[in-house]
């Protein structure tokens, strides 16, 4: 580590470098019995101005390291060069303290979601990150376990337990708004958790950086790195219900230039669910090159696989009555199946040309497939009898992505601007196969028996596996391209305005549909979307611990279907506004950030109520209008920090209103005033973990967590003027739960153990009215794990 102590201007100017001769970016540096401190940046360079002519003596601490200071004398017209050497290494400066407090809160990090190199303070947008620390220490072990530390983001459902769907201020999560390292995602797999370092939440629009994304939030999923210190961990997972997961991560230098990393996981288990079985093998290898002093090369990619039981739960009968059977009770048959593959690759090349410019360039490719067989949507009536229906699907999908992004800083005059510009580009390719399902009786294809939920010897229930017939595969491609440029201009230390605008561009080319009983090849219209999404923000820090902001975005959603005329429906336009505050209290240990936004789609697509003659009542669902808007307003309240040495805490609450309005009030819309169907109007949540810094129990970890959802609608908005075939909003009640967590850590070797469901709350995730999956009850987990 060098460092150059400059009096002129009172400032003192250096770069931190780690015994690796990495740079250690975001590292707090203190100057002792004085309030004057900064962070480094990215490339370990920092700045202290407006110091006062004397000798100082510089603090840097670690976790894991001895504190190391020096002493810097500052003088008028004198410059000193100082040499340090730090006896660790890059993986501990994860966590940097100034006598003895840690102070890089959340609103101090940089995130690569954002794409600009600012911490989260600067922009005006809310922000969450879930680091490594709190995925080990609740012992992750779904992405729903993630977001339970985020307010505001919520399982929105469970559709038979294939997949994990997110909302986010009413705003339902797809694949479009799932990334890993920066690239798109297919949310039909559940990702792997153990390889992750954080995962970043960018709450509110993400348009400008992202194209067509949902306005409620983006998510994304940052693996672990390489490193050029050699390390790593083993562990041993065990719990409930059969669950066995043996872990590893190992990294380390291959060369002066080049370093690896290596992390897997192989999971088995069965379920509190009657014959429901999982198991999954996962790989994800990665290389670190070192081109240059100015530019790196990282090349990784994973691997998934996923055999599991779909499970459709419990399900509904008569018109509202949820089926609140006991949680064990399984009414598939016993050879439903679904296998889940994905497999990712990409390489991301960045190049510094200066200090204050950059160029960053990454390409991708994902695959993901999925072959589903089972019986599903529990639907009976209100005697509990069942007609039994078969689904049978298959995905194959190919995703292509490019990105090149330049930031870059400048001055004109005394303002300063921080700007990234850049291009974007992907195309999927996306197979869905359709099966022919065999006939049990006339007018019943595709389904299997009967049975009664509640009277089992009612019936006779089959159990042999039904042979199927492969029809058709619909090849929809799909092209996207998207320029951006935005700039934090700062007008001074207290005010900063964020500026920028996308213009992106959607081309579905022509969806082919081949019939393999007959050859027939049909081919249907292309369609093409275009739009401009700009985003205005303003920044005012009244002091250095508190920003004030404000923004207004605009982004589009594209719309499925066709209109009454047969032409493609336009996409929908969604203004946004958010305003917030944040803070650092009590020195950075504690942040608590408050927003309030308020969201409009002014085109929401609904099943069209009339045919095009305007008489004719319209029972297609891909036939639509934009007719209605949706409006989402709420608040978020956001906690974390670490008051206490040893003490992390996370805590939140949202309130969120989304409701149909200015809908025409004929025939088959939706009723106007109507909360939509999956959102809740509250949630909450909060996770405390402390560990013993002192005495005989010094390691002794103890935590505890709490999750709450607020009472939400199942199903489907009501209509005007129709008559229903199921209830169309099913009022499902809130809950909480409770977990507690005890661990304990010695020299390389520790220990975790966590009771989930303390109070075996027993309550439901619900996908509209036929996959009514209930919550997991009172389970234990432990890891065993060992690092060297």
């Amino acid at each position: 580590m060098s460092l150059a102590a400059m009096a002129q201007n009172g400032v003192i100017k250096g770069k931190i470098n780690t015994a690796d001769g990495e740079p250690a970016a975001f590292v707090t540096i203190g100057l002792k019995d004085t309030k004057r401190g900064t962070i480094t940046n990215e490339d370990g360079t920092f700045t202290v101005k407006n110091v006062k002519p004397g000798v100082y003596t510089l603090v840097i601490s670690c976790t894991g390291c001895q504190p190391v200071q020096k002493t810097v004398t500052v003088a008028p017209d004198q410059s000193v060069e100082i040499h340090l050497d730090l006896a660790n290494t890059a993986s501990q400066l994860n966590e940097v303290v100034v006598d003895g407090t840690r102070t890089r809160t959340i609103n101090r990090k940089p995130v690569s979601i954002g794409k600009l190199p600012v911490p989260v303070m600067d922009l005006p947008q809310s922000v969450a990150i879930i680091g490594h620390e709190v995925l080990a220490d609740q012992q992750a072990q779904r992405l729903s376990d993630v977001v339970k530390n985020v307010n505001g983001v919520y399982m929105a459902s469970q559709r038979a337990g294939t997949q994990e769907t997110f909302n986010a201020r009413g705003y339902g999560f797809s694949s479009t708004n799932m990334f890993k390292n920066g690239t798109r995602v297919n949310s039909g797999a559940m990702p792997e958790m153990s390889s992750l370092e954080r995962v970043e939440i960018l709450k509110g629009s993400a348009a400008i950086l992202y194209g067509n994304v949902a306005p409620g939030a983006v998510m994304n999923m940052v693996t672990k790195q390489p490193k050029f210190n050699f390390g790593g961990e083993v562990s041993l997972r065990a719990g409930s219900y059969g669950l066995l997961k043996p872990a590893f991560d190992v990294y380390g230098p291959i060369s002066s230039k080049i370093a690896y990393r290596v992390n897997g996981t192989f999971e088995t288990a069965d379920s509190y669910r009657d014959q429901v079985h999982s198991k999954r093998y996962y790989i994800n290898p990665s290389l670190l090159f070192k081109l240059s002093d100015r530019t790196e090369l990282v090349l990784q990619g994973d691997y998934l696989k996923h055999d599991f039981t779909p499970d459709f739960g419990l399900g509904s009968f008569g018109d509202t009555l949820i089926n609140k059977a006991p949680r064990n009770t399984f009414y598939g048959a016993p050879w439903q199946y679904a296998h889940t593959q994905q497999a990712t690759a990409s390489a991301n090349i960045k190049h510094k040309f200066n200090e204050n410019w950059s160029i960053n360039g990454l390409i991708s490719y994902s695959k993901y497939n999925r072959d589903y067989y089972s019986i599903e949507r529990i639907q009976a009536n209100s005697a509990g009898d069942w007609n039994r229906p078969l689904g049978r699907n298959a995905t194959n999908e190919d995703y292509y992505a490019a990105q090149v992004d330049l930031t870059g800083k400048f001055n004109t005059g005394s303002v300063g601007h921080t700007v990234l510009a850049g291009v974007d580009a992907d195309r999927y390719m996306t197979g869905t196969y359709a099966y022919g399902l065999p006939t049990v009786k006339p007018k019943s294809t595709g389904i299997y028996d009967s049975i009664n939920l509640f009277d089992p010897a009612k019936y006779t229930r089959r159990t042999d596996m039904p042979v199927d017939t492969l029809l058709t595969v619909n090849n929809v491609p799909i092209n996207r391209l998207g320029a951006y440029v935005q700039d934090l201009i700062s007008i001074s230390e207290k005010l900063k305005v964020l500026a920028g605008v996308r213009v992106s561009y959607l081309q579905n080319e022509s969806p082919v549909n081949y019939n393999f009983v007959n050859g027939a090849r049909k081919e249907a219209a292309s369609k093409y979307d275009h739009a401009v999404s700009p985003r205005f923000g303003i920044v005012y820090k009244p002091v250095a611990t508190t920003a004030l902001f404000a923004s207004y975005s605009t982004s589009f959603t594209p719309n499925t279907g066709q209109d009454i005329y047969g032409e493609a429906v336009k996409p929908s336009i969604i203004n946004q506004y958010e305003v917030g505050v944040k803070n650092d209290f009590f020195k950075g240990l504690l942040s608590v950030n408050v927003t309030a936004y308020r969201i409009r789609n002014n085109n929401y697509a609904q099943t069209a109520p009339l045919k095009a003659d305007g008489i004719t009542e319209n029972t297609d669902p891909n036939v639509k209008s934009l007719i209605g808007e949706t409006l989402s307003q709420g608040i978020e309240v956001d906690i974390a920090g670490h008051p206490l040495p040893g003490l992390d805490v996370i805590g939140g609450y949202s309130y969120n209103s989304m409701t149909v309005e200015n809908t025409p009030n004929t025939k088959g819309s939706v009723i106007a005033g109507q909360r939509l169907v999956g959102n809740p109007n509250h949630t909450a949540n909060a996770s405390v973990f402390y560990t013993f810094q002192q005495s005989a129990v010094k390691g002794l970890k103890l935590g505890a967590g709490f999750y709450y959802i607020g009472q939400r609608y199942a199903g489907w908005n009501n209509t005007v003027g129709q008559t229903q075939k199921f209830n169309r909003m099913i009022s499902v009640p809130g809950y909480s739960t409770l977990d507690l967590s005890a661990g304990y850590a010695f020299k390389r070797f520790a220990v975790m153990g966590k009771v989930s469901n303390v109070t075996n709350t027993y309550s439901f995730y619900v996908h509209e009215n036929y996959s009514i999956n209930p919550i997991p009850p009172t389970q234990f987990v432990g890891t065993v794990s060992y690092k060297f």
